[in-house]
Order: structure tokens, then sequence, then C-alpha cells
């Protein structure tokens, strides 16, 4: 299996490193353009628990890039599969279910990883500077990576084109992009609707991850949660593979 893992792992990031620049490059511009608009838009003009709101945006931004970019290993996945085959050759291979389902989501958390490096080095450009030293900081970025990573490799066995994709990603990447307490709290929202979002896993890793560049102690049940799921997602995935194979 562990073979197998890493050529699935080794294949996506030689594909990451021939895209290096453009990548990096597309995962700035979205950052960039909310830290402009709202950054200086807002300025000090608004602040949250002592913090601008710059500061607040931040692990916001950190929190959706990692989302939205271990969610695009999926659509990596589909062009392998519609357009290469590339997934005909993994039946054929001597890979196990597990082995690619595993290296395809550590491949979508690299990617998320670097996306937030990228934001973290954007943040030093407007002057923000944040606890990024502290290892329950980046434990969250992980496990957001892993929930959606996940999710994106089984979602790219049941969908039949790019198009069923993109109305996925609309229906539920965007609008928890926006509802996740990247850019506003939540606590600011009538009951009713903090319910909802409290069901959204962004909603706990964004807090796990503003908590802990804050320098706050973060609250722990977040981190179990967001394991919970991105195992049932895992699970999910591995059953999708195996009925993409049968």
């Amino acid at each position: 299996m562990l073979r197998g893992f890493t050529a699935v792992y080794l294949r996506e990031i030689l594909i990451l490193k021939h895209r290096l620049k453009r990548q990096i490059l597309s995962m700035a511009v979205s950052p960039l353009l909310y830290l402009i608009a709202f950054g200086y838009a807002m300025g000090d003009g608004a602040s949250f628990d002592g913090h601008t709101y710059t500061e607040f945006l931040i692990p916001g931004l950190v929190a959706m890039s990692s989302m939205t970019q271990a969610f695009a290993i999926s659509t990596d996945i589909n062009v392998a599969r519609f357009y290469w085959h590339i997934f005909e050759e993994f039946q054929a291979a001597p890979i196990s279910n597990a082995a690619y389902v595993a290296g395809e989501v550590l491949a979508g958390m690299t990617r998320a990883l670097l996306s937030v490096a990228v934001i973290i080095v954007l943040g030093m450009l407007f002057d923000v500077m944040l606890n990024y030293y502290n290892p329950l900081f980046w434990l969250a970025v992980g496990l957001n990576g892993f929930v959606f990573a996940s999710l994106a490799v089984g979602l790219a066995m049941l969908v039949k084109s790019h198009a069923d994709q993109a109305m996925f990603t609309s229906f539920v990447i965007t609008p928890m992009a926006f509802l996740g307490g990247t850019f506003f709290p939540v606590d600011r929202l009538p009951a009713w609707a903090q319910k909802i979002i409290c069901l959204l896993p962004l909603t706990h890793a964004s807090k796990a991850i503003r908590q802990t560049a804050f320098g706050m102690t973060p609250g722990y049940y977040s981190y179990p949660l967001l394991a919970a799921i991105g195992g049932v997602f895992f699970f999910m995935a591995l059953k999708c593979v195996n009925q993409a194979r049968d």
C-alpha cells in the first residue's frame, strides 16, 4: 500500500511542480483582492476583539483558501479521468483503493498548505503578523484540508462532467466560503442563522485557525469534530472509488 500511495502522491506533486508558478499566482489573486477591497476599505474602522479587520480577515482567508485549494484536487482528478484516462491505468495497476484515496487526499492537503503560505506572505506585505508558530494553527489548517480533499476525491468519482462539479461548487463550496466565519463574526448573525452555520465544517476550521492565530486557546472540540468529518468523507471517498472501479 505504501508504494501505491507514494506513486499517486508523487504524480500529483510532479504536476504541481510543473505548474508551480502559475499555481502560486492563482492562489494569490483572490486573497489579494479581498485584502485590498476589504482590508483597505474597512482598515482600522472596524475591530473585533481588539484586532483590526485586516487581522480578522487573514485567518478567514487562510480557512477559505485551504478549503478551496484542497477541494480543487477534484478538478485534476476529473481531467485525469475524462481526458487522460489515468484512472483506468490506476485500475490496472496493483494499487489498492485506500492507497489511491490517501495519495490524492494528501496531494489536496499539500495544495492547501501551499495556499496558506501564500496568504501569510501577503499578510506580511500588509504589515500583519499573527501567531503562525502555534502547532495548533497548522493542525487546524491540516484538518480543514483533510476534510475538503476527502470530499473532493469522493465527488470526483461521482460526477459525470465538469458541469456537474461546477454546479456542486456553486451551491456548496462558494456559499460555505462566505458564510463559514471567514469575513464576519458568526455571533453577529441571528440565533437561527448561527445554528445553521455551525453545521458547516469550515465554520469550526475558521474559528480554530483564527483563535490560534490570535494567540488564544482554541476550543478543542473543533479538532476532533473536523477529524471525524474528514474520516467520514475519507470513508465515503473510498466507497466511491470502489464503485467507480466496479
